[in-house]
């Protein structure tokens, strides 16, 4: 009981900190900038909630209210169930009150006419700023420790905590700024109800015409599925390729195939389009050779929906392959060997035993190859040409000339129908079918070879797909050393001083046009790597070891946010967070919100992997000696994580660098991320910058994912030197 006041009091008082001291509303310029103390007496927006409640601004009363309500269930009732309810209650109450007058209030008074109707003009209000969102925390917490005190997960204080931060965090940057998506289709500029742009772009034959099926023109819902389709398609037949020849032949470079699966994690996602362009462009430099040797003007191919799909195909071709590989090299021998013994030849084993037994992780790579493809920015910008896809439109109707916020809530509502479509299709598919081949005996067989038939067709693809990739990714090393790309090609560093040069005069002086997006990205994404790491991995031991009413309804909504295209993100985000009650458009704090709830389901899935290895006894011989859920997840769980910890963290690093669909809505002026910065050189005709810039980040993520592997391994190889020798084996 002393421990469930101890608790109590604590937030108490932070609460009572908060409300004399903290900023009620948003700061200019960031709450950390601290900036803010010297102005405080004359500017009234900067002032804690006590003040602003004395002040006038009534909406803060029914806060203090509450807070004291629960500081006089502290003193008056001991722990038990009746206090825990009524501090579930007022937690609940706060959260819901908190959110009410931050949406109904906002810069100009009431958003919406009929309040002010019913209760006349109302004074405007700033977005939230620190103090309120800490008191929204706080309101969180009383949730969570009533719920403790009544004997809910045994009254276990931590583990409560954190699923009602989990949920509120998930609820405010996953749920929230979909659903504003959705809203803000239906509203005017003023902010009324209106549904004009919906249906104006719902009938709008340009998203929706067939017509191509007969020749004619396609819309662009339809132009992009048939392109996620295509590309699904060709990525899952070539992953499997290249999984099949990894490990069913006798090629003799399987170590340069894995080599090829780290290219689209380092690479920036528009790079790929731009080497098509040095390529295969008009003025491309096999497109030169080609028109010399034949006469023939190859013209404008490259630029629409087939440019689109060769770039698709040799960005996420290497990420079916790492899905596939672990698939194919799953299938437990036996299964084959069985097959075999009762005379079935290798083709016949192959058609069918080993496919029908691959087919999670074709549904898989299927899956993510459709999702990959309708999110896909950087490609359809640079090879879109005048067929854009979906992800283009929603840009261009927010930033371009028609400024149609309904148009492109419309365009994303549809592409994020076609993205949870397929993902609700793909689990339910799945759902009931047992594939599992592998038992708790040994299996020491070994896997039949491919059959002649197989083996020659797939191991040519690969050499040839193989090789085009390794062209591509040399010309784009190369493009960045040339002056100008298709008309000198004459060698230069020109570029990269350019871009990364460096001054001594007196001191050390950063004169290259990409340190500040460069020193800003690294920045952004050291903030974003841990927190995401930290988010994923505590929701992965939540989902592992504790048991909770709704908890796979709790994780599929965390994995939903998988399926959710950057782009819809993106745009989301805009529509949610450009106004009250939460402002972060432009701040380095959206993007890296972006970042944390984007990645975190990998961190999650790797988390839940590692979990798994961890034999649930640890936990409960920690809880046994007296130590609570918090200390055994400190103590005990994390040191034994650090590997997933490492992995979460670098993958979360490079994605932050990496991403471009969501980030080219929320970059700033002051905070502009690489990938869009290259975008930018791209638009500009700047080639030979844009190119360096991005081989100087693949050699940054490949120094990062370097030095993971090399730390990780050496792990490894102290604790379990014969499992590494079978993995490498």
């Amino acid at each position: 009981m002393s421990q469930d006041n101890r608790r109590l009091d604590y937030t108490l008082a932070g609460a009572l900190a908060v409300l004399l001291l903290v900023p009620w509303y948003r700061v200019r310029g960031g709450f950390f900038s601290f900036d803010w103390p010297g102005e405080l007496a004359g500017k009234h927006d900067l002032w804690p909630a006590m003040a602003q409640a004395v002040t006038g601004r009534w909406q803060i009363w029914p806060v203090l209210l509450l807070l004291a309500l629960a500081a006089v269930q502290r003193l008056v009732r001991a722990p038990g169930a009746a206090r825990g309810r009524a501090l579930a209650v007022i937690g609940a109450a706060g959260l819901g009150w908190m959110m009410l007058e931050g949406m109904s209030i906002g810069l100009r008074g009431w958003n919406w006419g009929l309040l002010e109707t019913l209760f006349g003009a109302a004074a405007g209000q700033p977005a939230f700023g620190a103090g309120a969102l800490s008191l929204g925390l706080v309101f969180t917490l009383l949730i969570a420790f009533g719920l403790a005190e009544r004997g809910a997960l045994k009254g276990d204080a931590f583990v409560l905590g954190a699923i009602s931060v989990l949920v509120l965090l998930v609820a405010t940057f996953v749920f929230y700024p979909i659903v504003s998506m959705f809203t803000g289709a239906f509203q005017d500029f003023d902010g009324s109800f209106t549904t004009e742009g919906v249906t104006r772009n719902l009938i709008d034959p340009k998203i929706w015409s067939l017509s191509c099926l007969a020749g004619g023109y396609c819309g662009v819902a339809w132009r992009t599925f048939f392109l996620a389709v295509a590309t699904a398609t060709g990525t899952t037949v070539l992953g499997l390729a290249f999984a099949l020849v990894a490990t069913r032949t006798g090629f003799p470079f399987k170590k340069s195939l894995r080599l090829l699966t780290v290219l689209p994690i380092i690479t920036p996602p528009f790079v790929v389009g731009l080497a098509l362009t040095l390529m295969l462009g008009r003025a491309g430099v096999v497109t030169q050779w080609i028109e010399t040797l034949t006469g023939f003007e190859l013209g404008r191919w490259l630029y629409g929906l087939a440019g689109i799909w060769i770039a698709q195909m040799l960005s996420f071709t290497p990420i079916s392959f790492l899905i596939l590989i672990g698939v194919v090299d799953g299938i437990s021998p036996s299964m084959e060997e069985a097959s075999q013994t009762l005379r079935s030849d290798r083709w016949r084993t192959f058609r069918k035993v080993s496919l029908p037994l691959m087919a999670p992780g074709l549904a898989n790579a299927f899956l993510i190859g459709f999702i990959e493809s309708m999110a896909d920015f950087g490609n359809p910008l640079v090879l879109g040409g005048s067929g854009g896809v979906l992800s283009t439109e929603i840009f261009f109707a927010v930033v371009g000339a028609q400024n149609d916020p309904a148009r492109a809530a419309v365009l994303a509502s549809i592409l994020l129908i076609f993205t949870l479509s397929a993902f609700l299709a793909q689990r339910l598919w799945l759902a009931g079918r047992n594939f599992a081949t592998v038992g708790g005996k040994g299996d020491g067989g070994r896997h039949a070879l491919l059959p002649a038939r197989v083996s020659g067709p797939v191991t040519c693809i690969v050499v040839v797909w193989g090789g085009f990739t390794v062209a591509v990714y040399a010309l784009i090393l190369f493009g960045g050393f040339v002056r100008i790309w298709g008309l000198d090609h004459s060698l230069t560093l020109e570029h990269y001083q350019r871009a990364f040069g460096i001054a001594f005069d007196g001191g050390v002086r950063w004169t290259g046009v990409a340190w500040n997006s460069f020193w800003t990205t690294m920045k952004i994404a050291l903030l974003a790597a841990p927190l995401t790491a930290a988010v994923g991995l505590m929701t992965a031991w939540l989902i592992v070891r504790q048991h909770f009413p709704g908890r796979a309804a709790f994780e599929f909504a965390l994995m939903m946010s998988f399926a959710i295209p950057g782009t819809v993100i993106g745009i989301s985000y805009i529509m949610a967070f450009n106004l009250p009650p939460v402002q972060m458009t432009g701040s380095a704090a959206i993007l890296i919100a972006c970042f944390v709830f984007r990645n975190m389901p990998v961190g999650v899935r790797g988390g839940v992997a590692a979990m798994a290895q961890l034999d649930g006894s640890l936990d409960e011989a920690s809880l046994t000696l007296g130590a609570g859920s918090g200390r055994t997840m400190r103590r005990v769980i994390l040191p034994l994580m650090r590997p997933a910890i490492l992995a979460a963290l670098v993958y979360s690093f490079v994605r932050a660098i990496t991403s471009i669909s969501a980030v080219i809505f929320l970059v700033s002026a002051k905070y502009n991320m690489a990938t869009a910065y290259i975008v930018g050189l791209v638009e500009n005709g700047e080639y030979g910058i844009a190119i360096a810039y991005s081989s100087v980040l693949i050699v940054v993520m490949i120094s990062i994912i370097g030095g993971f592997q090399l730390l990780v391994g050496e792990r490894q190889m102290r604790r379990r030197e014969n499992g590494m020798k079978e993995a490498r084996a």
